[in-house]
């Protein structure tokens, strides 16, 4: 098909309706009940590239499970619309402010592909009632430009990378001008599920405003086709580091070989694990949320059996920023010495020296303070 490597194309013939997607996988009576009655809630569409990675027999298709709705989405008690808080941390429309010298800067609401676990789904990707006029990104470049502590900006929404190259260097152009900002980055799931977004012209344009990162979000091995390979090769020939924001997903890549094997095939397309984030406790997410537990024994199984480079942080994200999570490798202390453990379960003993010479024991961790009280339970 000629028209197959047109990323317009993609988007103009994306899978919206039960009888696009019988091309791709076959469905059962009662699939077909629990797709229709999931889209009266929820936005889903699937650019043809990635519906075409789907296991056509396979209902548990890793593919699949991340962008076909279905009726689960429905049945969740506990998820909430806006787990983060976002809008309560926004001092101007579209910008999103949780830490001191950065900030979120939603400039769209669309993306190539709707995502299940979409952390917006229900405030702002795929609503068209959400408006994102030049007016609006003005006021979010404004309140930037006038609060130089903020040195890190994160171009995200929706997927920044749906508007055109012009379009999309007009504001970098304009952010890239601001002295205070010293990095941007653009948050995109396009090099897995659009990758013939990633055109040369793209490319050309994006480099001419270094520094400029993209962090991208691949959740399992099949994603890492030759498509998405020559993507991120042309992303990282243009001297644009890359890295990979995995969600862990139950049935997904909830599990050590599958977890393990796409962050080996990331590095080898140049993309540096840098994210797994703990699944949201977000509105019909219930049927993918996993245990914490599960998480910290994924992150045992790869420190020490592959290289550090392809180990990510495990993160949870919460109103009040990210908390690392993470397995603990200190076991105690023996006089003035540290008690450790390695990857592979062998004691080692470290002579530890006191951080003054007139302290022999180790400082207590301070309590933490009323400021971090949280006032939700689901945190």
């Amino acid at each position: 098909m000629k028209d197959w490597n047109d990323w317009n194309w993609q988007l103009a013939n994306r899978i919206t309706t039960l009888e696009q997607l019988e091309k791709y996988t076959d469905l059962t009576k009662e699939e077909r009940v629990s797709i229709k009655e999931a889209s009266f809630r929820f936005t889903w569409a699937i650019t043809p590239y990635f519906a075409g990675l789907i296991d056509r027999t396979d209902r548990h298709c890793p593919i699949r499970m991340q962008v076909v709705p279905t009726a689960e989405e429905l049945f969740d008690d506990a998820g909430v619309a806006d787990p983060l808080d976002e809008e309560k941390h926004a001092p101007v429309e579209l910008v999103i402010r949780v830490y001191p010298d950065r900030v979120a800067f939603c400039i769209g609401n669309r993306c190539p592909t709707y995502c299940r676990h979409c952390l917006r789904k229900e405030t702002m990707v795929g609503k068209p009632d959400r408006e994102f006029s030049d007016d609006k990104v003005a006021a979010g470049i404004r309140y930037i430009r006038e609060h130089a502590e903020i040195r890190d900006v994160l171009l995200t929404g929706g997927d920044p990378l749906m508007m055109p190259d012009d379009r999309l260097e007009d504001i970098i152009r304009r952010l890239h001008a601001i002295p205070s900002v010293e990095v941007i980055r653009i948050g995109s799931r396009a090099p897995c599920t659009l990758p013939q977004r990633i055109t040369p012209e793209l490319c050309k344009m994006l480099e001419k405003y270094h520094p400029i990162y993209l962090n991208t979000q691949f959740n399992h091995p099949r994603e890492i086709t030759p498509e998405a390979e020559q993507a991120c090769a042309r992303l990282a020939s243009a001297g644009i580091p890359l890295g990979n924001q995995s969600v862990l997903l139950r049935g997904i890549n909830d599990n050590l070989p599958t977890m393990k094997k796409l962050c080996q095939q990331l590095m080898r397309i140049r993309v540096r694990p840098y994210y797994i984030y703990q699944c949201q406790t977000l509105t019909g997410t219930r049927h993918l949320r996993t245990p914490i537990e599960r998480g910290l024994k994924i992150m045992r199984g790869l420190q020490g059996y592959t290289s550090g480079l392809a180990v990510p942080k495990y993160v949870l994200d919460t109103p009040y920023g990210k908390i690392p999570i993470a397995p603990s490798y200190v076991v105690g202390r023996e006089g003035n010495k540290m008690v450790l453990c390695t990857y592979n379960g062998n004691i080692w003993r470290e002579e530890n020296p006191p951080e003054e010479q007139n302290v022999s024991q180790p400082q207590e961790m301070p309590q933490p303070s009323a400021s971090c009280a949280c006032s939700s339970d689901r945190l």
